[in-house]
């Protein structure tokens, strides 16, 4: 009798044993599947251009809350670095995505495309060359104005933001942000004679 109980007992022990190497076994080749992959999560996508813009304006008016003291504005066109007479698509949609978001950030901005008295060329939009300030300023009764430049570089364009005050040019704001230089970001960039 002794001997039976003590037989039964070890092929208990034995399944029990062999379960749990069982268990372990199908655990750890599980774990080992997954070893190779552990970014199983898609990269997060590149950022907006207007993300980016929102961003940065929020950040130039959370710098200087009293920016928007000095309403209404003009924007400018964002022009090239290198040439400061040059634009492109993406100098032209910058600038109205800075006024836009800036305009949601309290700023009363005035649109001078819809006036008659400022020369618009068609191919670069609305510089404003330092001479030019005091005069169109005035002409929109504007109390600062909005510029920006970007320059190219191999992997990023860079962008930089201000506004200043109509009547002295005194920066009251500024920001900058980077931008990938995608297919989207050259085709922006091709209007100013390549990329």
């Amino acid at each position: 009798m002794f001997l039976s109980s003590t037989v039964t007992f070890g092929r208990s022990l034995a399944r029990r044993t062999r379960s749990l190497l069982l268990i372990v076994v199908t655990l750890l080749l599980a774990g080992c599947a997954n070893f190779g992959n552990t970014n199983t999560q898609a990269p997060p996508p590149e950022p907006d251009l207007s993300e980016l813009v929102h961003a940065a304006a929020s950040q130039m008016v959370a710098s200087n809350p009293d920016i928007t003291r000095y309403s209404p504005m003009i924007a400018a066109t964002f022009v090239s670095i290198d040439n400061l007479s040059q634009s492109s698509t993406l100098g032209r949609i910058s600038s109205e995505l800075m006024a836009s978001a800036l305009a949601r950030e309290g700023m009363q901005v005035r649109e001078v495309k819809m006036r008659d008295s400022m020369f618009i060329e068609e191919s670069v939009g609305e510089l404003i060359l330092s001479r030019q300030v005091q005069r169109l300023s005035a002409q929109h009764n504007a109390r600062s104005i909005l510029m920006g430049t970007y320059a190219q570089g191999q992997d990023y364009v860079y962008v930089s933001a201000r506004v200043v005050r109509a009547g002295d040019a005194m920066v009251l704001g500024s920001t900058d942000f980077r931008l990938p230089l995608n297919n989207n970001t050259r085709s922006l960039l091709e209007g100013q004679g390549g990329w």
